[in-house]
């Protein structure tokens, strides 16, 4: 019957939630105990000794968690830029080409293209 398997599924669901309390309570605890087993007598030199270790590199960053450390920063837009890709046009190159050479994003290089008249009309 359905109330049976619905009974059985609530069962399911609630030894999930005291599965998922316990490992989150073990893992408090081991982590918690990681700069002992290590000989180190705080926390904050434990940190800073992975730090070290790691190459000062950053974790991965979970949704919602500050910038993406992946990013270049923005480029800023001048005539000398719009020059140099004028010409890098001019000269045949492609779009990527171009924006390695100008230190500038793909549709960026776009964008100048555009508003130098660079580019051709779309046919409707």
């Amino acid at each position: 019957m359905v109330t049976d398997k619905i009974k059985e599924l609530e069962a399911a669901r609630a030894k999930i939630s005291k599965l998922e309390q316990a490992i989150a309570s073990e893992r408090r605890k081991e982590l918690a105990s990681l700069p002992g087993k290590f000989g180190f007598s705080d926390t904050a030199a434990f940190i800073k000794a992975v730090k070290e270790a790691t190459g000062g590199r950053k974790a991965a960053k979970g949704k919602g968690k500050g910038k993406s450390t992946g990013r270049r920063p923005r480029a800023v837009i001048n005539d000398d830029t719009k020059a140099k890709v004028k010409a890098l046009v001019a000269a045949g190159k492609t779009g990527a080409e171009i924006a390695d050479a100008a230190g500038i994003s793909i549709p960026s290089v776009q964008n100048i293209k555009k508003e130098l008249g660079l580019t051709k009309a779309r046919k409707k």
